[in-house]
């Protein structure tokens, strides 16, 4: 680890020691997700070294410790993104203090564009797979053979198969597809687009990529949910954030329902060990 994760995670011990198992990262528009965590303590990204505090309106920047369906969780309630400091780094230190916290699974969400026209806005989608167009690595720089990460498989197979089965258990159309990482603040241009269709992306976004080569690094499972908030550049007029997190605001009844429904899958494996 880089330093800081086994202090801040001493920390969040201090606050609420629990057998944690469960990390959640929430993206832009999702931070009520947050809200239903029982039993929980909160501490400020500022209270914890190591921590990246985000310039994005609508990331909380806390950590939310408690109970959420069951399970013992860590939600990370504001994420720092490549776009804001130039360093893909810059969450490498929460996940850490997961990692320290005893979390062995991760859950990541953000907003997304959609690439297909099928795919609206307030659906979710069940990320496969990604497609770094950035070029940036959270890795570089990381002096270990650990740094050569097997990303086959990185989002979780089982984990996909869970969300899946609570998507049909609640009637919640649940599109599936490639998630393509630009390094943003500014959105695609319709070129761009037409390009990530091409080779095969389904959804357009400014984060997780680099969390989830974090996380297999660190050897976490993931598994990850976009809420599609927009139709991307040149399929409709304007993009704003504002919109972005208006929408992801809609979509989070359906986001609500997937973690919590997954968790509690866990949770019972847990229980019949």
């Amino acid at each position: 680890m880089s330093g800081y994760g086994q202090q801040c995670a001493a920390i969040v011990r201090a606050a609420r020691d629990a057998p944690y198992r469960v990390g959640i990262v929430l993206g832009s528009g999702l931070g009520t997700l947050a809200d239903a965590v029982e039993g929980a303590v909160r501490i400020s990204y500022n209270e914890l070294p190591g921590f990246p505090v985000s310039t994005v309106s609508s990331h909380a920047s806390e950590v939310v410790a408690g109970r959420l369906a069951g399970c013992e969780v860590v939600v990370l309630a504001g994420r720092a993104h490549y776009y804001e400091s130039g360093d893909p780094t810059r969450m490498r230190t929460p996940l850490e203090t997961l990692k320290a916290l005893g979390c062995e699974t991760l859950i990541l969400t953000n907003a997304a564009g959609s690439l297909d026209i099928d795919v609206a806005p307030g659906s979710p989608m069940l990320i496969t797979d990604h497609i770094n167009f950035s070029g940036f690595n959270p890795l570089i720089g990381e002096e270990s053979d650990a740094r050569f990460v097997d990303m086959n498989g990185a989002y979780d197979k089982d984990l996909r198969a869970r969300v899946k089965a609570v998507a049909v258990e609640n009637d919640i159309p649940l599109a599936e597809g490639v998630y393509a990482w630009f390094s943003g603040p500014s959105f695609e241009t319709p070129a761009e687009i037409r390009m990530a269709r091409t080779l095969g992306a389904d959804a357009v976004g400014m984060s997780t990529v680099p969390e989830v080569i974090l996380a297999r690094f660190l050897g976490l499972r993931v598994v990850a949910i976009s809420t599609i908030t927009n139709l991307a550049a040149g399929m409709q007029a304007t993009l704003s954030h504002a919109e972005t997190k208006r929408m992801g605001l809609e979509g989070v009844g359906k986001l609500t329902t997937l973690v919590t429904g997954l968790l509690k899958t866990l949770d019972k494996d847990e229980a019949d060990a």
